[in-house]
């Protein structure tokens, strides 16, 4: 890193590289959900890591944008599907795809948004179009099975917490230590600084998704951009949840048993109070802190400069501060 950077230089990039992006002007129905999806902003973590890994290790971000917008579509394809599995109304403070449109334009849209994205990926160097498409095939794979067993939590009440860590980590994470290997692969890095940064991605993303499980019920919903208590309301089993059940008395867990199915105000609140009496908010903190600490541990592997390991240390300490 010649010059020290921050998230938003890297994000200023992707989004002016989002805003050139062409598509074609027919169908509009199937283009205009796109474009609608990749406009209503976001984190931008997946490309952003992508691009701060090759930077640091020597590349140019232009040589690295492709895939860079390649792995922020496909993360938006999951979305917008997601949000119909999980009959989302609001994604980002805006109305869902299906919602503003309908179900059957957002699986279509979904899928033109899953071949663009490998489209962009595949448009890489020879020499690493192998590498990048494996693991890129590979991450998309998993995704799938985390949220198969994402839905089949949905049937089940005897879900574990290793279980559900290792479904997040299927859904969530590996797609964050994707994009950090991807972006050490097309930097010719070698094997054991692709496979460090890769599992710093993976701490992360386990990070950001307890992080996400917390917000969604004590987050501002003006901040998070989606009506709180949405995970409760659908009786997703989420870290929260799974806690709250194994460290209920039989009352609790009774209580919490017979809100399943009711869509309310009402149900978040009395769920709410339940965690509130067994503490399963600061629990959920601590595990957060725990990831954090492991993300950062697999730097410290990585030779890197003072300026590129603070980078990513500080990305990684923001975890738990985060509102949306």
């Amino acid at each position: 890193m010649k010059q020290k950077k921050d998230s938003k230089d890297y994000i200023k990039y992707i989004n002016e590289a989002l805003d050139a992006m062409h598509y074609p002007d027919q169908p509009r129905g199937l283009y205009d959900p796109i474009k609608y999806t990749m406009q209503c902003g976001g984190k931008r973590l997946r490309p952003m890591l992508l691009l701060a890994v090759a930077d640091v290790l020597g590349l140019k971000p232009e040589h690295a944008v492709k895939q860079a917008l390649g792995i922020e579509m496909f993360h938006n394809f999951t979305l917008l599907h997601d949000d119909v599995m999980d009959r989302a109304d609001m994604r980002r403070g805006n109305p869902t795809v299906h919602v503003k449109w309908n179900e059957a334009t957002a699986i279509l849209s979904g899928d033109a948004m899953l071949t663009m994205a490998s489209q962009l990926m595949s448009d890489c160097p020879d020499g690493k179009l192998k590498e990048v498409m494996a693991m890129f095939n590979k991450t998309a794979m998993e995704i799938y099975e985390g949220q198969q067993y994402d839905m089949d939590f949905e049937t089940r009440d005897d879900v574990t917490v290793a279980e559900y860590m290792e479904m997040i980590r299927l859904k969530t994470s590996v797609l964050l230590g994707c994009a950090c290997a991807i972006g050490a692969m097309l930097a010719h890095a070698d094997t054991s600084v692709v496979k460090a940064f890769y599992n710093y991605g993976l701490s992360l993303g386990l990070a950001f998704q307890l992080q996400d499980d917390l917000l969604d019920t004590y987050g501002d919903p003006s901040v998070f951009g989606k009506k709180i208590g949405g995970d409760i309301l659908n009786d997703k089993k989420t870290f929260l949840l799974i806690t709250a059940l194994e460290r209920a008395d039989a009352s609790q867990r009774g209580e919490i048993e017979s809100l399943y199915g009711q869509r309310s105000d009402e149900k978040v609140a009395r769920v709410k109070a339940i965690y509130d009496s067994l503490n399963v908010g600061d629990i959920c903190r601590k595990h957060i802190s725990a990831y954090i600490a492991d993300a950062i541990s697999h730097l410290d592997t990585i030779n890197l400069s003072g300026d590129a390991r603070e980078f990513f240390v500080e990305l990684a300490e923001s975890s738990s501060d985060r509102k949306s």
